[in-house]
């Protein structure tokens, strides 16, 4: 079987058994049973799940990263874990990489990080924690562009992400009967609020940046009480990781003078942090030499912004001296990604896969 039928027999197994974060049991088995079939030395975790694969031998030790989770969202009616963004064919992808260059006489190691948890934010902390960054100089990833970013048959050598992190926060006033508002503290008030806040929060409008409300609640069945208490979420981005901490300054200090003006308790913690893309000039470079030589000049693409996150950035935020670079692939992918019913051109894969090897040589 050649290597192109074999990355999209290895994409159909993972597109057909999509697990959640931390959840991706079966996947880290077949990715195991991958490499016992293949020889390539490898190993599991006993407290998370994910694997870490290496082929050649020598100091230098460079390497690529495939994240494995799903998303769990409905599906045709259904609720369940489904690849919407594309995981599957990142696995796919760099097992190609590693079907393409296995056989060679290698003077570097090697290493193949296949990271639990990307839709957590936090799978990558994991993997720095068991040692993934171990001596290495030099890491890539890889991803598929939806169609609006990049067509099919080009390739991109950098992704430039935004940062995102939640916010969940609590309010605590004062419940009223309906009749009677002035004896209570609304928490839907303070909501609306909190509402008009963050939409009047301004910066250069040179970044880009966000800052919304993606979750409320509050009140019960009785449409007679005023609800005291309600919960709320926020999702913030910004395109630069200096940005983002002004944004949660910024938000941090309107919270706790909306509570003031209110007189309600607020209570609010962030979560699942996602650092924004430090890109190395010198990865962004040995990629796009790479991207030329195996599908020309005029397939390679600039470098792609995006306002989505990734969490591969912990790990040049946790290793500063780490030179990465994310590849974004073309692929026809519409509607989009985490859309349900996403879709792209799968011949993407062994272009993505063989872009990766030459990637990964010329390092």
């Amino acid at each position: 079987m050649d290597n192109e039928t074999k990355i999209l027999e290895y994409f159909d197994h993972f597109h057909a058994h999509p697990e959640v974060s931390w959840k991706e049991v079966q996947t880290t088995k077949k990715l195991a049973d991958i490499m016992e079939e293949l020889q390539i030395r490898h190993h599991t975790f006993n407290d998370v799940t994910g694997l870490i694969a290496e082929i050649g031998e020598g100091d230098q030790v460079v390497a690529v990263r495939a994240d494995i989770d799903a998303l769990w969202q409905e599906v045709q009616g259904k609720v369940q874990a489904n690849h919407s963004c594309g995981h599957d064919a990142n696995m796919a992808m760099v097992l190609g990489a590693l079907l393409y260059l296995k056989d060679e006489t290698l003077t570097k190691r090697i290493r193949f990080i296949f990271q639990p948890a990307e839709e957590k934010g936090n799978g990558s902390l994991a993997m720095i924690e068991r040692g993934a960054l171990e001596d290495v100089t030099h890491l890539y990833g890889v991803h598929l562009r939806p169609i609006e970013e990049m067509p099919f048959g080009q390739v991109a050598p950098a992704i430039y992400h935004g940062s995102g992190i939640f916010l969940k926060g609590k309010i605590t006033g004062v419940d009223a009967h309906g009749a009677r508002p002035h004896q209570g503290k609304n928490a839907i008030d303070v909501v609306v609020a909190i509402h008009q806040f963050v939409k009047s929060i301004y910066f250069s409008p040179f970044e880009s940046y966000s800052a919304k409300l993606t979750n409320i609640q509050a009140g019960g069945e009785s449409l007679n009480i005023i609800p005291g208490s309600a919960d709320f979420a926020l999702d913030v981005r910004s395109q630069s990781n200096s940005l983002m901490a002004e944004l949660r300054k910024r938000i941090d200090a309107g919270l706790e003078s909306i509570a003031a003006l209110h007189g309600v308790e607020i209570e609010w913690e962030w979560d699942d942090y996602t650092p924004a893309a430090e890109v190395s000039e010198e990865a962004m470079q040995i990629a796009d030499a790479a991207i030329r030589s195996v599908i020309g000049d005029e397939n390679t693409s600039a470098p792609i912004e995006t306002t989505g996150a990734d969490d591969f950035h912990f790990y040049t935020i946790k290793k500063p001296e780490l030179k990465a670079a994310m590849l974004g692939v073309g692929a026809d992918l519409v509607p989009g990604l985490h859309h349900p019913d996403m879709a792209f051109n799968r011949d993407a894969l062994d272009i993505g896969a063989r872009v990766l090897a030459e990637t990964l040589r010329r390092t």
